[in-house]
């Protein structure tokens, strides 16, 4: 198993899921900075599925979004290389 392949695959997951609550709620890049204090030029990485990213700002993005953390991490994803 490639782990690193894997995570990639992911990350991009997760940023569409991100991107989409974000989308939901209407919020821009900017608002998100203002909400959790996360760059828009960062945000945009993460919703991309550039950056891997901390518990930290998973907590902080959960509560900019104002979902629970595992409904960050609900979606379906094959973690096959």
């Amino acid at each position: 198993m490639d782990v690193d392949n894997v995570l990639n695959k992911f990350l991009v997951v997760f940023g569409k899921k991100v991107k989409k609550l974000r989308e939901r709620r209407n919020y821009t890049l900017e608002e998100m900075d203002a909400l959790c204090d996360i760059d828009p030029s960062d945000f945009s990485k993460i919703e991309k599925g550039k950056t891997n990213i901390t518990f930290r700002t998973l907590v902080k993005i959960s509560k900019g979004l104002n979902v629970n953390p595992k409904d960050l991490l609900d979606f379906e994803f094959d973690n096959e290389s």
